[in-house]
């Protein structure tokens, strides 16, 4: 199955949940490709080991049509990763917006796939609508929409309910989406505030596992590491953890047994 992670809003734990929940993955047993769509390149980042010229990169694939599978990079205690480049900003305004690139990335997963049918794939987009938004959405079997407790993200969420709208009738499908509030803090009357109005709005599209404000979350990525190697008893693997139940109990994540 594929997972495209995005909200049109930075700051809402995009990078942090495909890390996160990547690593939940691998520690079942089911190891994930991820691929960092985002010219920031976070995720990337994170890896702390990855080739430094664009082609090698995300970016070869849409200029130079090298395959997914010649870019793949391992990643210990995750699985595989597809990085990104800075070069991937420009692929707008190379490639405009018709079909052609617009299904690239799902008919690269398709051939993907025939090597690895059994394999997830994660996608970290980054936080605007455009090619390369665009492709995540169109390759995806679900879309998780991170939204932090503020009214700023439940606002940028509103947003990706409209363009949906706009898109899915193009797609001839609906677009599964499940909703995921981050950085939750049970202190903070915002915090409930947010959830109910997410709940009124999208009602069991909204997952019931909330990701708390937690410290080892937050410090993780600036190890190098994800949550499970930093602390894995801490509240936020064990948020992450529950996160991956819930998305196999739903069929978005199905899980291989030993």
């Amino acid at each position: 199955m594929r997972i495209a992670i995005f909200n049109q809003k930075g700051g809402v734990g995009k990078t942090t949940t495909a890390l996160n929940l990547g690593a939940a993955l691998h520690r079942s047993g089911n190891a994930p490709l991820l691929i960092d769509l985002d010219p920031q390149g976070h995720l990337s980042s994170i890896h702390g080991n990855i080739p430094l010229a664009s082609d090698q990169s995300l970016f070869a694939f849409f200029q130079d049509q090298q395959s997914l599978q010649s870019l793949e990079v391992e990643w210990e205690h995750i699985g595989s990763l597809i990085p990104a480049h800075q070069q991937l900003i420009k692929v707008d305004s190379i490639f405009g917006k018709g079909p052609a690139v617009l299904n690239k990335l799902r008919l690269g997963l398709d051939a993907l796939e025939a090597e690895h049918p059994d394999r997830h794939c994660l996608i970290d987009c980054c936080p605007y609508i455009g090619v390369l938004a665009l492709n995540a959405i169109f390759a995806c079997d679900t879309l998780l929409i991170p939204v932090s407790t503020d009214y700023l993200s439940l606002q940028a969420a509103e947003h990706i309910t409209r363009t949906l709208q706009v898109l899915e009738p193009v797609m001839k499908r609906r677009v599964n989406r499940t909703y995921l509030l981050t950085r939750f803090d049970r202190r903070r009357r915002m915090s409930e505030d947010v959830r109910q109005r997410l709940c009124e709005r999208y009602g069991d599209d909204v997952l019931d596992v909330v990701i708390a404000e937690n410290v080892t979350v937050a410090e993780s990525p600036s190890l190098q590491q994800d949550v499970f190697r930093h602390n894995a008893s801490s509240s936020g693997a064990h948020d992450y953890r529950s996160l991956l139940a819930e998305l196999a109990e739903r069929g978005c994540l199905p899980l291989k047994t030993n």
